[in-house]
C-alpha cells in the first residue's frame, strides 16, 4: 500500500516532549493540510519523515518500507524547507545543475520553463535572491521532481499575492497530471482551504484530528446569541471555543446541526477552516 505511515513516534529534547506518541498516515494522491501553531510539533514530524532527526521511538515507513537511514526509501520523497540548507555563494542555473545530478528525478527543464514563469533570474547567487525569490527557487525544485511524495513547510514565506496564486495554480496542475502526494504545512490556512482534501490537526505534540476537509466543515458550525440561550443550546454538544462580547456569546460545535428551539433568537452560521484550527488549538491568543 502506498503510504507514509508515522507509527508510535516520540521525541524528545531534553524536559520538551516535541511528539508525543504519534501515529498517522498520509495515503497516496491526496493533498494534505498539516496545520498546527509554532512549536506544536509540525516541523520536527517532518524532518523525522525526512531523515534529518531520528525518533528516540517508533518509526516511519513509506510504502511500507522502514524510512530510517535508507536511501532507497528517501528518494520517493522530497521536502521544500522553510529553513536554507542551499550554499548561498551557487547561482540558481548551478543549484539547478547540481540538483539534476544528484536527483535522477529532476526535470531540468521543467525547472527552467518554472522559473520564466515566476520571473526568477537564474544567474543570481542564492543569497542573492530576496526572501520571496529564495522560496519561489525552493518551489521550483520541488515541482520538478518526479517523486511520489513532496512536503512543503511554509511554502510561500516572503511571496507576494501573485506569486502565491501562481503556485497554488501549479501545484493542481502538478496534481491533476500525476498521482502524488502533497503535505502542505502552513499557517495560511485560508489560502490552501480550496486546494487540500484532508486536514491532519497537530497541538503539543499531539494529533487533535485527522479528517477529510468536506467532513470536517460539514459538521462544523457556530450558535450565536444571547450568553445564556448559547449555554442552554451547547449542552452536551461538542463545544470547541466560545467568544464573547458583552451579554453577546458565539459558541463553535463540531457536531450534527439540530433545529432551534421554536421562537429561539439564536443564530447558526457556517464555520470555516480557519476558525475550527484557532479553536481547537487556542490558548490565550497567537
Amino acid at each position: 500500500m502506498s503510504t507514509i505511515q508515522i507509527k508510535n513516534v516520540t521525541k524528545r529534547y531534553k524536559d520538551i516532549t516535541a511528539l508525543d506518541n504519534i501515529s498517522i498516515s498520509f495515503e497516496f494522491g491526496k493533498i494534505y493540510g498539516f496545520l498546527g501553531r509554532n512549536g506544536a510539533g509540525k516541523s520536527t514530524l517532518i524532518n523525522i519523515i525526512v531523515n534529518r532527526i531520528f525518533a528516540d521511538q517508533g518509526e516511519v515507513l513509506i510504502d511500507d518500507i522502514p524510512a530510517k537511514e535508507n536511501m532507497r526509501v528517501q528518494e520517493k520523497i522530497f521536502c521544500m524547507s522553510a529553513t536554507d540548507l542551499y550554499d548561498g555563494d551557487l547561482k540558481v542555473k548551478d543549484h539547478y545543475k547540481w540538483t539534476n545530478r544528484f536527483y535522477d528525478n529532476f526535470d531540468l527543464k521543467k525547472a527552467y520553463t518554472l522559473s520564466e514563469k515566476f520571473n526568477l533570474d537564474t544567474n543570481k547567487k542564492f543569497k542573492g535572491l530576496s526572501k520571496g525569490y529564495q522560496s519561489i527557487f525552493k518551489l521550483i525544485i520541488a515541482l520538478s521532481l518526479n517523486v511520489p511524495y513532496i512536503i512543503f513547510d511554509e511554502p510561500v514565506l516572503g511571496l507576494d499575492a501573485n506569486h502565491r496564486e501562481l503556485f497554488y495554480s501549479l501545484l493542481l496542475k502538478e496534481f491533476e497530471n500525476g498521482k502524488k502526494t502533497f503535505i502542505i504545512a502552513t499557517h495560511l490556512i485560508e489560502e490552501v482551504s480550496n486546494i487540500i482534501e484532508e486536514i491532519v490537526l497537530i497541538d503539543e505534540g499531539k494529533i487533535l484530528l485527522q479528517e477529510s476537509v468536506e467532513s470536517l466543515l460539514e459538521k462544523g458550525y457556530s450558535v450565536s446569541g444571547l450568553a445564556g440561550d448559547v449555554d442552554r443550546y451547547c449542552e452536551n454538544r461538542n463545544v470547541i471555543g466560545f467568544d464573547e462580547l458583552g451579554s453577546l456569546k458565539i459558541a463553535y460545535v463540531l457536531g450534527e446541526k439540530t433545529a432551534l428551539p421554536q421562537g429561539s433568537n439564536l443564530r447558526i452560521s457556517a464555520m470555516n477552516l480557519q476558525k475550527v484550527f484557532v479553536k481547537m488549538t487556542e490558548k490565550g491568543g497567537w
